[in-house]
């Protein structure tokens, strides 16, 4: 059962995505010019490179904790226009850095600026749509998203190679300024003053406290942290692998964006499949899938010695293939049950499962020298814990997609 939307559902899911692209184009675009960045910096160390896309994500976590809290207080859209502000200044340091530090606090900056859009955007689909409704659009909704990594990479090398690093930050200000106006004419306010919670101080407490109440979400959320962790991971060390190790350099944004369709072609499939199998049958069965995967690579390739390309690309396109059917549904299940807080829940859930991620992430990825291997050593961890919480979910609370038709 949905609410009418003022947007056609087309042109609902086109929306959502565009706002949701953002995050994507704005770590994306930026990983071919990670070394000209470095030169400009003086700063030559790959490994701390890779904390300029790690800190979008710790920037998206704790933006998230605070926007989600106030847009269920103040309204969806107004927190999407102070999100852009700060996207917008943040934006600005980084084109003007000169030092790594300066540079790291901006891509902050802009991680806590775009969790704004974000967060919303869930909170706004959460809203008019519910159950496997919602994880059908949502599944739409990232088919389409996930066009934007797979060209964004792209882009950010024809932009360095035509202009020159720092114009890769101004084109995401005029993406995000034309998709802002796009959503401020044509997407209707979904939470409606009735509905509003009075912003006090314990707004947060009260929401914290229901959220962690309730078993099934607490698990999916730490399950997505780990899911989350591993993706971080490959996204943050993608340059260093594709570039430096295999040394393709022209070639790694056309690599970059076959393993992308990948993980949008599952994404979309997904949206058709959940309503004939249920959310957890597949977030299951492709946790499984991509647990197993890892660990035969593991056994193949446990020298440390990188295998041929199309040996590792075969690995990872399973890899995206499963998480294509993970995200969506989690965050689904995980925001079900949250009714008029979906604000805060949507925080809470981001906040948290993007703050094990990130620490994942960075645990790992110091390891990421010449070899592949810790990153599948990280998918088979964190694979195995994903299973092992996932049995801890109570299925009487549990609706499959036929029963929430």
């Amino acid at each position: 059962m949905t609410k009418k939307a003022s947007t056609s559902e087309l042109e609902f899911i086109l929306l959502m995505a565009f706002l949701m692209s953002n995050v994507a184009l704005c770590i994306d675009a930026i990983l071919p010019a990670l070394p000209d960045i470095g030169q400009a910096l003086q700063h030559a160390n790959t490994t701390d490179l890779q904390l300029m896309i790690t800190m979008i994500f710790l920037g998206l976590g704790i933006g998230e904790l605070f926007f989600g809290t106030l847009s269920d207080a103040l309204g969806r859209k107004p927190i999407v226009y102070v999100g852009v502000g700060i996207f917008l200044l943040a934006s600005l340091l980084c084109v003007m850095a000169t030092s790594l530090e300066m540079m790291l606090l901006g891509r902050a900056l802009q991680g806590i600026g775009l969790s704004a859009p974000r967060t919303v955007s869930i909170a706004v689909i959460r809203d008019i749509y519910q159950g496997s409704n919602m994880a059908r659009i949502m599944s739409f909704i990232k088919a389409i998203f996930i066009v934007v990594p797979m060209i964004a990479p792209l882009l950010g090398q024809w932009i360095l190679y035509a202009f020159h690093w720092q114009a890769i930050f101004y084109f995401q200000l005029i993406f995000i300024g034309l998709t802002v106006i796009w959503f401020a004419l044509r997407q209707r306010e979904t939470l409606p003053k009735e509905k509003r919670k009075f912003l006090r101080r314990s707004i947060f407490r009260e929401g914290a406290r229901t959220y962690f109440s309730m078993r099934n979400v607490v698990l999916y959320t730490l399950i997505a942290g780990l899911v989350e962790g591993s993706f971080i991971l490959y996204l943050s060390n993608s340059q260093h692998i594709f570039q430096e190790q295999y040394l393709m350099v022209n070639e790694f944004p056309y690599i970059f964006a076959g393993l992308s369709f990948v993980l949008g072609m599952a994404t979309f499939f997904n949206g058709a499949m959940v309503m004939r199998y249920g959310m957890k049958s597949l977030v299951t069965a492709s946790l499984y899938l991509s647990t197993a995967a890892a660990f035969l690579y593991i056994i193949l390739y446990g020298d440390g010695i990188n295998p041929p390309l199309w040996v590792l690309l075969t690995f990872l396109s399973v890899q995206f293939l499963t998480l294509g059917f993970i995200f969506g549904n989690l965050s689904a299940m995980a925001m079900r049950p949250l009714g008029n807080m979906a604000g805060i829940g949507a925080a809470l859930y981001s906040f948290m499962s993007m703050l094990l991620g990130v620490l994942i992430s960075m645990v790992i990825g110091k390891y990421i020298v010449a070899s592949t291997l810790p990153v599948f050593i990280g998918l088979a961890l964190t694979g195995m814990l994903s299973l092992a919480l996932l049995r801890g979910v109570r299925e009487d609370s549990f609706q499959t997609a036929v029963e929430s038709r």
